[in-house]
């Protein structure tokens, strides 16, 4: 086995081998699900598609949009297409906005999961036996079994702590001598905070995989500064099937490499849904070739990011690569009339020296006028006229905000909540 891949013939294979494996797995997928689920049956009905409709991969377009909403009216399990005998594993989202979405798993999909798994650990350059510290919970949210699930199959020494007691998990991985980091970046940020107030190191650590939020490039470079290591962007959601099923970025970090044998990608305008070409922003849409228990077809997922090329990757890898997340759909932000995602605000903070990891973005709406307030920890010295200055730069109108001492506001042991609303006052 190749130590750059975990699986090369499916990493390296040419466009052409690619994109027949995909129509083969589309045209099976699509005849699947419409046989074996009443609701792609209805929905397929409803727009007149029918499999042998599908004769190229561009055919994908005639079969109709699914979104989370459809996910939360399908609540438990009514998009599924295996019998519920089969079934060995679910997860699901919080839930927070309305229903929850859940994601359930014959042993054939927990098997897919762990091999796009397995590709991102030795994509990060970890190999059978290393050790690594998974820190996201295991629970519901799918990240804490998905970095699981993948490890057993990569052979890697797995210290399975989940979320919080930031000490212990210190501790552990000096005592454990562990090479890879696997959580969300907010996290890994409150590991730096507290390997400073112990004026402790972590000498074995070299990686760091990151998912379940958006980063920008800025805040990447503070946390490899921070813990001495390279960090990763792992990418994937409830709906794909968990973590790392979609894809990562490589050592060359140009782009988060999509796993195409497994899922078929689209970005398209988000209000018209009508296809965008390489290089321009819009919403991703997947559609996954080999899922079984609930596969996807063309799932909005609220996701902006666009193709950036279809080219070989230096690092032999052919699969397209897309840009990182720059926002959602539904988290764009209009504030005096300018439009701008809560990943700008984060960029332009880190690139003021002395302003640290911490920060809030609270959106005030009083009696229908919205302003906003940006909240950040910052060395002494750096004055609220500083930031307010270089946010006018980049978001083009000054926010209120104070500047805070390192420590004092809020944290959370798992995914940071960055964007705060209140009306009136009073948090929504």
């Amino acid at each position: 086995m190749s130590p750059a891949f975990w699986n090369p013939k499916a990493e390296t294979m040419s466009r052409d081998e690619l994109a027949a494996l995909q129509l083969a797995r589309l045209q099976a997928v699509v005849k699947y699900a419409r046989e074996r689920s009443p609701f792609y049956r209805a929905r397929m009905d409803r727009a007149g598609v029918k499999p042998g409709d599908i004769e190229m991969l561009e055919d994908a377009r005639l079969l109709p949009f699914i979104n989370k909403e459809d996910f939360r009216q399908a609540y438990p399990l009514e998009m599924l297409c295996v019998d519920r005998a089969d079934l060995r594993e679910m997860h699901m989202s919080s839930g927070s906005t309305g229903s929850p979405v859940a994601m359930a798993y014959n042993e054939a999909d927990l098997d897919q999961w762990a091999e796009c798994m397995a590709r991102c650990y030795r994509m990060a350059g970890l190999t059978q036996g290393e050790t690594i510290q998974i820190t996201p919970s295991f629970g519901l949210f799918n990240g804490g079994f998905g970095f699981y699930h993948g490890a057993r199959k990569a052979g890697m020494f797995i210290i399975p702590t989940g979320s919080g007691n930031t000490p212990r998990q210190i501790k552990l991985m000096n005592d454990f001598q562990v090479k890879g980091l696997m959580g969300v970046v907010s996290y890994g940020i409150r590991i730096m905070e507290v390997l400073q107030e112990q004026k402790n190191t972590i000498p074995s650590l070299k990686v760091g995989m990151f998912g379940a939020e958006a980063f920008s490039d800025s805040m990447r470079e503070k946390i490899e500064n921070g813990l001495g290591i390279e960090a990763f962007d792992i990418y994937g959601m409830t709906e794909t099937g968990g973590v790392g099923t979609t894809g990562m970025d490589c050592h060359c970090h140009c782009g988060i490499h999509i796993w195409e044998d497994q899922y078929l990608v689209e970005i398209v305008d988000p209000a018209s849904g009508k296809p965008l070409p390489d290089g321009q922003t819009g919403e991703i849409v997947f559609t996954s070739l080999a899922r079984q228990a609930m596969p996807i077809l063309r799932f909005k997922s609220g996701d902006l990011t666009r193709i950036l090329t279809r080219q070989r990757c230096e690092c032999g890898r052919t699969g397209l690569r897309m840009d990182r997340v720059t926002g959602r759909v539904d988290d764009m932000l209009i504030i005096k009339g300018v439009n701008f995602w809560p990943r700008q605000v984060e960029q332009a903070l880190m690139e003021i020296p002395g302003v640290l990891s911490h920060y809030q973005i609270i959106v005030e709406e009083n009696d229908g006028v919205k302003d906003l307030r940006i909240n950040v920890e910052a060395e002494p010295g750096v004055t609220g006229f500083t930031v307010e200055k270089h946010l006018k730069e980049r978001l083009g109108f000054s926010p209120k905000g104070d500047v805070f001492p390192p420590g004092s506001l809020p944290r959370q042991e798992g995914k940071a909540v960055r964007v705060v609303h209140e009306n009136n006052g009073q948090k929504a």
